[in-house]
């Protein structure tokens, strides 16, 4: 695999990340309102009330309007593996194609057939038929997640593969390992939970907007009830998942950990950080202090604790990683940047050997050139990092999109119990502070949502596989001006597709749910 230019790493990475973050706009609004919409048209088939079947058409034309949108833009997404990623997407494409396959085939096939039935058989099939199809819907959303999800998280903690020497390609060796990873499973959970609290707001939001404006108001505090519970219950099961985050990010990411944290020096009974202002003069080479400002978390060791279920554990900072030689959970001592690299270089070059070995027909070389590069083909990645500079993401940007979402996570615990005593009380229609909060609250959970996958990829880099494979070796030979322009081809088109999809939610939400074509 060959190194290419920086710029076009650079303007790949940029790219990806347009895509990303515009799709998961989308996303998360679908599955969000895909649990709660299904929720309201459960109670209308329990109670036979014409108010339930109102409020879920409404919802549902919502739904339907982010789902097509959303569709497109993850569409682009997948082909830009094989547009820009060309070097990864042959390495790993026996295991990453194979989540997105069964997506594909799944998920979608699953979502295409109900999808249908829940918008055009209201007349057409009987009321239990109709509500099987809109669980069906939003079950098939959420299995299309788990595929992508899968994937993604195979790239953080490679698992159930084999490198194939022959081939240069990875294998899929364990199927049932990429599905059950551990770091898989609770990134499935953290990240449709969290999708489940920005569904929450949006539609407590959206109903708050009726009540300020007089307008349904029946129809507004069943939403608001029904999204206040769903947050409440969302939010907990976030902070169990997000805690499982913390502990696998320690264990198979303390670079990001570290930086998520603004830690350079490893501590025994580390500190969470409830603020701080990072020092923007900071190098990992010298002794400055990381932070102008800090103020931990008031639990002593939180953050050992939230990496290792000790809180007198030792959290190694962005310095011990680089350096090695500190004490592993396993009882290993770990290696420093120049000891990993000197045996990606080796793996690299036995690779070289192999190659040679089975063009010569040499069958001892061939053993010999094989041994060596599975003894270090778990640093081979590391062969083509430059300096030890390379593996720290951008600490700026992951720490402060961390503790964003952590922020905006603990205050939407608060919104979701205050608005839910609020309402069951009977007082949230007379607040208009309170309504005016909820609507403007809808926004903060996009960017929480949008900082979390901040954290998570930035957080990995320069890994586009975790230890094995670095973005700059995954990237196709392209030209940079070719991705330059499809850049901006790309955030046009997001753009107006953005714009378009909130002026017709907007213009349908003006509409109200009274505009429904009523059975």
């Amino acid at each position: 695999m060959e190194l290419l230019d920086t710029s076009l790493v650079d303007w790949s990475r940029a790219q990806f990340a347009l895509t990303a973050m515009y799709h998961w706009l989308f996303v998360p609004l679908t599955l969000g309102l895909g649990v709660i919409m299904a929720v309201m048209e459960t109670f209308y088939v329990r109670t036979g009330k014409e108010e339930w079947k109102r409020a879920a058409k409404f919802w549902m034309t919502i739904f339907g309007i982010n789902f097509a949108i959303g569709v497109a833009t993850g569409i682009i997404l997948e082909f830009e593996f094989g547009t820009n990623w060309s070097n990864y997407s042959w390495f790993v494409g026996d295991i990453f194609g194979a989540p997105l396959a069964i997506e594909g085939v799944l998920a979608f096939f699953m979502e295409a057939t109900f999808i249908s039935v829940m918008f055009f058989g209201w007349k057409r099939v009987g009321k239990k038929f109709h509500l099987t199809a809109t669980w069906l819907t939003t079950l098939g959303a959420t299995i299309s997640s788990l595929w992508i999800l899968v994937a993604n998280a195979w790239m953080q903690y490679p698992v159930g593969t084999e490198f194939n020497p022959a081939t240069v390609r990875n294998e899929m060796n364990d199927f049932w390992s990429v599905l059950f990873s551990p770091v898989a499973i609770n990134k499935f959970f953290h990240t449709v939970i969290s999708a489940w609290v920005l569904g929450s707001v949006f539609v407590i939001g959206v109903s708050s907007w009726f009540l300020l404006k007089k307008r349904q108001v029946d129809f507004a505090l069943k939403g608001v009830r029904i999204g206040a519970v769903f947050g409440v219950l969302s939010s907990i099961l976030l902070l169990t998942t997000g805690h499982g985050s913390a502990y696998h990010v320690a264990h198979r990411q303390p670079m990001k950990l570290a930086v998520m944290e603004g830690l350079y020096r490893g501590e025994n009974g580390a500190d969470l950080l409830a603020f701080g202002i990072l020092n923007p003069a900071k190098n990992c080479n010298d002794a400055a202090d990381p932070f102008l400002l800090k103020i931990p978390v008031p639990v002593p060791g939180f953050l050992s604790w939230l990496g290792y279920g000790d809180c007198n554990a030792f959290v190694p900072g962005v310095n011990d990683i680089i350096e090695g030689g500190y004490t592993l959970e396993d009882g290993t001592i770990a290696l420093s940047f120049a000891e990993k690299q000197q045996r990606g270089k080796q793996a690299i070059q036995s690779l070289a050997d192999y190659r040679t070995a089975a063009e010569a027909g040499d069958g001892a070389a061939l053993t010999e050139a094989e041994a060596r590069l599975k003894k270090d083909y778990a640093f081979f990645g590391y062969g083509y990092i430059d300096k030890a500079e390379d593996l720290i993401p951008n600490v700026p940007l992951v720490f402060y999109s961390f503790h964003v979402m952590v922020a905006l996570g603990m205050y939407f615990i608060v919104f979701f119990i205050a608005v839910g005593i609020l309402a069951y009380r009977r007082r949230f229609e007379n607040i208009r502070w309170m309504q005016k909060t909820a609507l403007w609250s809808i926004p903060l959970a996009y960017i929480a949502g949008q900082a979390g996958w901040i954290v998570a990829e930035v957080g990995r880099q320069p890994w586009a596989i975790q230890d094995v494979l670095p973005v700059n070796a995954a990237i196709s030979n392209i030209s940079a001006s070719s991705v330059q322009i499809t850049f901006f081809v790309f955030l046009t088109l997001f753009s107006l597709l953005l714009a378009a999809e909130v002026g017709i939610m907007t213009k349908q939400i003006r509409k109200g749910p009274e505009a429904e074509k009523m059975d």
